[in-house]
């Protein structure tokens, strides 16, 4: 039978978590399975000739990047020959958006729980336009991975490090209270974000130059903020895994071809169901059948009830990714019903502060053949062109099917 209690403990855990942005590092000093012949992804495993376009594409941009091949086409070959080893971001603590590329050289954020003492990262973002995560290659995606290797980094590590650290619950808190899902939308939390971190970053030895283009490239950034929200969220989930009886999802997360799902009571144990398209906006020129499969590790932010689940805090966001306020209302409304519980501290105005939807129980996901909804960005389905709309989308129930008869069996 189910351990209710088990799931009481996970939910508490969920909702206690203190996610901290302490630092920003190189990813290979915090992640010693990243050297030279290694490349993070995101989504459940896949193997290269299996990867969705976007992903190889971004993949490809990252040897080139690392000096690991001298052109796409020799980062291609080298991507086939066996010589690079990809593995899941999950497997390492990390989150990355869309293709979800991690290599050893770019810098990431370091998100401390503080409550119970575990760590997770996430790459920064690479602002609008064209960017590795979307697939895109050219000299103006190295030229800007470049300056954020050498320039923006290090002097937000510098920043980060004099403030004493970053409360991203709090900013969250706050901004559902702005408008923003965290997901998506974070027009509020970038701007509180950079609030915090200005007088740091005015404090430094930074010329002039550098200062503006830092503060520029955050506050005209759209997605600056949600790699942060990542990392607080996968901090927040990591703290579920493995805990016997739960039946709490620890994880959701798709590479392009499968969606996959993690589950508190079974660890590690990836279950899987092939991606589903996106239904969205898309910019001047597409359709949505241009579009590649759900991609990403973003849904991490609905795992822990924010994103797409708290959508009826951000009815503005109904102008990028499709359909009504009131649809979006319903989504989080219908997120009630499999989740296991109302968070304390992130509440909801638009429901005299209700707080969002969080806890999402593979037990009344299979009861009710409802599926967690999900927000996100639409990339193109061929390499090279990026990003082509947003939208929203639904997990596989045949995931959550797997994992319940697991966990049947586990508690027979």
């Amino acid at each position: 039978m189910i351990d209710i209690s088990a799931n009481a403990v996970s939910f508490d855990r969920l909702c206690s978590g203190r996610p901290i942005l302490v630092d920003v590092r190189r990813a290979a000093e915090v992640c010693p399975a990243l050297n030279d012949n290694v490349l993070l992804h995101a989504g459940p495993p896949v193997l290269w000739e299996e990867m969705c376009c976007p992903m190889r594409a971004g993949a490809e941009c990252a040897m080139v990047y690392e000096g690991w091949a001298p052109s796409y086409g020799k980062a291609r070959d080298l991507g086939a020959s066996g010589r690079i080893r990809f593995e899941p971001t999950h497997h390492q603590s990390f989150v990355g958006p869309v293709a979800g590329i991690v290599s050893p050289s770019m810098w990431v954020f370091c998100v401390k729980n503080e409550t119970f003492g575990n760590w997770a990262y996430c790459t920064m973002s690479e602002g609008m336009g064209r960017a590795l995560r979307f697939g895109a290659q050219g000299d103006d995606v190295l030229s800007r991975l470049n300056w954020m290797e050498k320039v923006l980094g290090p002097a937000l590590a510098e920043a980060i490090r004099r403030s004493g650290g970053i409360d991203i619950m709090e900013i969250i808190r706050r901004s559902l209270e702005m408008g923003d899902e965290c997901h998506n939308r974070h027009e509020g939390a970038r701007l509180l974000f950079l609030r915090q971190i200005l007088p740091h970053l005015l404090s430094s030895r930074l010329t002039r130059d550098s200062l503006r283009a830092i503060i520029d490239f955050v506050a005209d950034n759209y997605y600056f903020f949600v790699n942060i929200s990542m990392a607080a969220c996968k901090a927040l989930s990591d703290a579920i895994v493995d805990l016997p009886g739960s039946t709490l999802v620890s994880a959701m997360t798709r590479n392009g071809k499968e969606f996959g799902i993690r589950v508190s009571g079974l660890g590690h144990r990836w279950f899987t169901a092939p991606c589903n398209r996106i239904h969205g906006i898309c910019f001047d020129g597409y359709e949505e059948t241009d579009g590649n499969p759900d991609l990403g590790d973003s849904s991490i932010t609905e795992t822990a009830g924010i994103g797409a689940f708290a959508m009826a805090a951000s009815p503005a966001i109904a102008r990028y990714i499709g359909g009504t306020s009131g649809e979006l209302l319903q989504h989080t409304l219908e997120m009630y019903r499999i989740t296991v519980g109302e968070h304390p501290d992130l509440r909801i105005p638009a429901l005299d502060y209700r707080g969002v939807p969080t806890g999402i129980d593979v037990r009344r996901v299979v009861e009710t053949g409802i599926t967690p909804i999900i927000n996100t960005s639409i990339a193109h389905r061929e390499p090279g062109i990026g990003q082509i709309g947003a939208g929203r989308t639904r997990a596989p129930l045949a995931c959550f099917t797997a994992a319940f008869e697991a966990l049947s069996r586990q508690l027979i």
